[in-house]
């Protein structure tokens, strides 16, 4: 039987390359197939394979002195949801371009929003009622099939673009108000809660564990609706079969939360589109481009010609 397992560690790291020779023998070894960043903030990593050999693997890692009581998540999928293992080294292990700025001790994000389990997050919107905001920490587009009810989605298209959308005064209204962080796995809000603190937003807060852990904990029966993006070959997963389709389809506007990448390889955006639409394969500005001119476009079908 096989899983995948999501986790992350934010410890200095005063060796990250020879870190990483260690995580990539290690993989080799349990033929786990994903993707591990590294940086001198700590580990981010997401791994498929058999279930015994990823336990080694926690296990394993986990004994490293940076890495003890990391939390790993285990989630439905496979070793083969991932193309190959990449093991990398970089000078963030989420790119906010933030490098800099993010201060990491042995106890993890220094400054960082306090961290709320699932129960504690119903406890505060029963407590504070509509008065706490719920702020979307990732891309938008994955906020397209799947967020928390009235979530506040910040326009961005990599997590770059949230310095730009932090830096005014967008969110003044919101400031002083109880605001909740989410993303994937919690990774993004341990910094993305920081940069908020430090740009005057006064009551910060991010999901323990985030809409993973929520979702393991409520299932559709919370305050999330829809279904979760996830960046490997599934591109979604839903938390029960009660799931609401919420996305909406670019080609006729019906639900779903299908997602596929537009077939024109110098676009290639991911767009939302419903299996009635499956065979319009590009997006609707490459199709408006492509027939207005016909010979333009470059699809992935035609290079596999």
């Amino acid at each position: 039987m096989q899983k995948i397992i999501l986790y992350y560690k934010f410890a200095p790291i005063t060796d990250p390359e020879a870190v990483r020779l260690w995580q990539k023998t290690l993989c080799d070894k349990l033929n786990l197939k994903g993707r591990i960043l590294l940086s001198k903030h700590g580990i981010n990593g997401t791994l498929g394979g058999d279930i015994e050999d990823l336990k080694t693997y926690v296990r394993e890692t986990k004994s490293f002195h940076a890495f003890t009581g990391t939390e790993f998540k285990w989630n439905d999928g496979a070793r083969d949801d991932f193309p190959k293992l990449s093991v990398k080294v970089r000078d963030e292990i989420v790119t906010f371009g933030a490098a800099d700025e993010l201060r990491v001790d042995e106890h993890g994000v220094v400054g960082g929003g306090k961290h709320l389990t699932p129960a504690a997050v119903h406890k505060l919107v029963a407590e504070r009622g509509e008065d706490v905001v719920f702020f979307d920490g990732r891309n938008a587009y994955e906020a397209q099939v799947g967020k928390f009810k009235n979530a506040v989605v910040p326009d961005t298209t990599t997590t770059k673009d949230f310095l730009d959308e932090l830096a005014g005064d967008k969110y003044h209204d919101i400031k002083d108000k109880p605001v909740v962080t989410y993303c994937t796995g919690g990774i993004r809000c341990e910094i993305l809660s920081s940069l908020m603190k430090t740009r005057g937003f006064k009551e910060v807060y991010q999901i323990d564990g985030g809409i993973v852990k929520y979702g393991q904990t409520y299932r559709d029966d919370g305050l999330w609706e829809g279904s979760l993006y996830v960046f490997d070959g599934r591109m979604g997963t839903k938390f029960s079969d009660q799931a609401k389709d919420i996305g909406v389809c670019v080609h006729c506007a019906g639900k779903t939360s299908r997602y596929t990448n537009c077939s024109v390889v110098t676009c290639n955006d991911l767009i939302v589109v419903c299996d009635k639409c499956a065979r319009k394969t590009e997006c609707p500005k490459c199709a408006a481009s492509h027939a207005a001119n016909p010979s333009a476009a470059v699809t992935a079908a035609n290079i596999a010609k």
